[in-house]
């Protein structure tokens, strides 16, 4: 097992193991991603972070920067809006040469997207077979083996919704901003306030912190923003319910691509404010998560 340190010196009686008193995979330390700015996108499953993160993506390069997108899911589905497919996914083709990565091309494992997004799937191993963590261990691996970071500026991670999963985990290793996806009703803030205490932990070793809050398919953000106001989060955007994000998904595009309509502007606009204000920085929230009763308190209704 590897020690691994936060990027902040700490004094030796400080440092302690990650994943100490769990069963999650052990990075390598110097794995890291280099100098792009890396984002890694939470939320329950089915909120929306495979939308949220390839419209992001599209954003971003909409800005003039270089983004790569990786999907950190089984279902490897992330990014399918912007390749028109469901691509190989580094974990299929890994296998295929038995795990030899020397005898892979780049064109193997990262295909480009809508706008020059480039769009990997790292996948996942069989059921009950292994760590999601160890596939997104060895795509981040397979990535700097083939100096395809070095000129990359923005690094989005969409995650699955698992807290408990090494694959959720692990990409906080190498994140600057973890985002949390949420609609504005208690199941997906309860996830989110489980997510808040997920990256607190791994912020104690790690550089990531909590950026802020997406608010995602719904028309009002009064819970989201009330519960944010108790816990030090921050809402960065909100995309509203409208019909034409679902469309666009069925049609296997980005809201980039779809026919011209006062609601599809509003959401571009949207997406693109905040891809600029993610690339302009900003500090990180001091956030905290509440107990679980405490949450049910909080947000329950009599």
């Amino acid at each position: 097992m590897t020690l691994v340190i936060d990027r902040k010196p700490k004094s030796k009686t400080s440092l302690r193991e990650d994943g100490e008193g769990s069963v999650q995979v052990h990075l390598d330390p110097n794995a890291t991603i280099g100098n792009a700015k890396v984002f890694s996108v939470y939320g329950k499953g089915g909120i929306g972070k495979s939308t949220t993160s390839s419209n992001l993506s599209v954003a971003f390069s909409k800005l003039g920067k270089r983004v790569l997108q990786i999907g950190c899911d089984p279902k490897h589905d992330s990014t399918f809006t912007l390749t028109k497919s469901l691509v190989p996914t580094v974990i299929d083709i890994l296998e295929q040469v038995d795990f030899h990565s020397e005898e892979l091309r780049p064109e193997d494992f990262v295909f480009q997207g809508y706008n020059g997004v480039m769009c990997v799937e790292a996948g996942g191993p069989p059921a009950g077979t292994g760590c999601g963590g160890y596939v997104v261990g060895q795509t981040v691996k397979l990535l700097k083996e083939h100096h395809l970071l070095e000129e990359t500026d923005v690094v989005i991670f969409d995650v699955l919704g698992d807290v408990v999963c090494g694959g959720f985990a692990s990409p906080l290793q190498h994140a600057d901003r973890a985002l949390i996806v949420t609609a504005n009703d208690f199941d997906s803030i309860f996830a989110m306030n489980r997510i808040v205490a997920a990256i607190n932990a791994k912020a104690k070793n790690y550089g990531v912190r909590v950026g802020g809050v997406i608010a995602n398919r719904s028309k009002d953000t009064d819970q989201i923003d009330r519960f944010a106001e108790a816990t030090g989060l921050r809402r960065l955007a909100h995309l509203p319910d409208v019909d034409a994000i679902r469309v666009s998904r069925l049609k296997k595009s980005t809201l980039f691509e779809m026919p011209p309509s006062p609601e599809v502007e509003l959401v571009q606009k949207e997406y693109m404010r905040l891809a600029a204000e993610l690339w302009a920085g900003s500090e990180p929230c001091e956030a905290r998560s509440m107990k679980d009763r405490d949450i049910f308190d909080f947000l329950g209704f009599d």
